[in-house]
């Protein structure tokens, strides 16, 4: 590989440091604007190539100690490197120039941040090695594993169980074997979901696992399913004080510190409507929250096992006669203009990429109050500019910073008629 030096001009989309060198543009990681640094030429990117840092020559301003050890070899981070100041400014940014590049110019609120230590939830990595197992996350853009010790975002109960989990998996796993690890901190302890086919023989060890670790529930995933193994106690989230059992593995907000804050966000934004459609309403984050505060709620998602939580939340929470819950495919059948009639307010948290296709029908429709949660801002302002070219107005957009060090974030926002 050749090397080469430079200096960092900028910071791209994905937090890698520009250097714009003699062979093109090269995106180079763990670096900040103004570094002078030696990289190796890596492999086409885009516009430009790959760069391995090689050597920080002399720091940009910007330029901090990491705070933790695994930083550079554990791929779950990669900003740690740059001072709070301009990291905020750099995240915010993200929702800034992608709303710019749809000609959107709305007003654009300070990051909120998730604390340290409030990641509920992480997929783990598992492989069984002549030493034991090792268990933590994928280095960056590579199948190695590093061996977490601990980690500055995860809930302390996660860091907590990996060595226990490593020493009760080791007996349990085949030589060479790699599992994806599931987990989630919930009220009645841990929800664990592991990957993979396992022999019959190992269910004992499994449940035996569950006892042992102190499990709330541990589930088995393979490809189109996922079957509970062991159930000590009932997992238990709550959203606006409602008790929800969420499915095996299924989607909840990282940070309940991100969540209460984009459920205040939504309840704000939608205000006193009381007839309210959530799109893509999963098991409840905001379904459950507009109900309790008096709304009338109709919901979908496409995810059957969520919708049956939520339904059945719903009628225990006591607000089961304001909650209607049905699983549709949103992408395939999006609400159409005759059951959008009468809507008051609509919400949609759609996946990554995004709800063209029921934002293309919300921009012909006449409800007054649109909110939108989001995480890739630019699908977001992709679906917003339908929304403002179908004569909505985008008022104010949120950024929510749930996962720190990385270069994801999350919004929310609301459009009004």
């Amino acid at each position: 590989m050749r090397e080469v030096e430079g200096v960092v001009a900028r910071l791209g989309g994905r937090g890698d440091g520009v250097v714009d060198s003699d062979r093109g543009r090269l995106y180079v990681p763990y670096t900040v604007p103004g570094d002078r640094v030696r990289v190796a030429i890596g492999k086409p990117r885009g516009d430009g190539f790959t760069a391995e840092l090689r050597e920080v020559m002399a720091p940009g301003e910007t330029r901090v100690d990491p705070g933790c050890e695994h930083f550079h070899a554990c791929g779950g981070c990669t900003m740690q490197q740059l001072a709070p100041a301009a990291y905020d400014h750099w995240k915010r940014d993200q929702v800034v120039q992608a709303l710019a590049r749809r000609d959107l110019t709305p007003e654009v609120a300070p990051l909120f941040h998730a604390p340290a230590g409030d990641r509920r939830r992480a997929e783990f990595v598992a492989r069984r090695v002549p030493r034991g197992v090792l268990l933590g996350f994928h280095e960056r853009e590579s199948l190695r594993v590093v061996d977490l010790v601990d980690c500055l975002v995860l809930n302390p109960a996660l860091v907590a169980l990996l060595p226990r989990l490593r020493e009760g998996l080791a007996p349990l796993m085949k030589a060479g074997e790699a599992i994806d690890v599931h987990a989630t901190v919930t009220e009645t302890g841990i929800d664990l979901v592991l990957s993979g086919t396992w022999p019959r023989e190992t269910l004992v060890g499994l449940s035996n696992l569950a006892e042992d670790l102190d499990l709330a529930r541990l589930s088995l995933r393979g490809r189109g399913w996922v079957e509970p193994v062991a159930v000590r106690r009932t997992p238990v989230v709550r959203f606006a004080g409602i008790a929800v059992t969420p499915p095996p593995a299924g989607f909840l907000q990282a940070s309940p510190a991100a969540e209460a804050e984009l459920q205040r966000l939504v309840q704000g934004f939608v205000g006193s409507a009381r007839h309210v459609v959530d799109l893509y309403a999963g098991c409840g984050t905001f379904s459950l929250a507009l109900a309790a505060g008096g709304a009338v709620v109709r919901a979908y998602d496409d995810a059957a096992a969520a919708i049956g939580a939520l339904t059945l939340a719903a009628g225990q929470g006591g607000v089961g006669g304001r909650i209607k819950a049905e699983v549709r495919d949103l992408t395939r059948r999006p609400l159409d203009l005759p059951e959008l009639k009468k809507i008051e307010a609509v919400l949609f948290d759609p996946p990554r990429s995004g709800a063209r296709e029921q934002v293309t029908l919300l921009a012909k429709s006449a409800v007054p109050v649109v909110v939108a949660v989001s995480c890739d801002p630019s699908s977001f302002a992709r679906d917003a500019r339908i929304l403002v070219d179908g004569g909505y107005r985008l008022e104010s957009v949120h950024p929510v910073d749930q996962f720190p060090y990385t270069s994801h974030v999350e919004l929310a926002a609301v459009f009004r008629r």
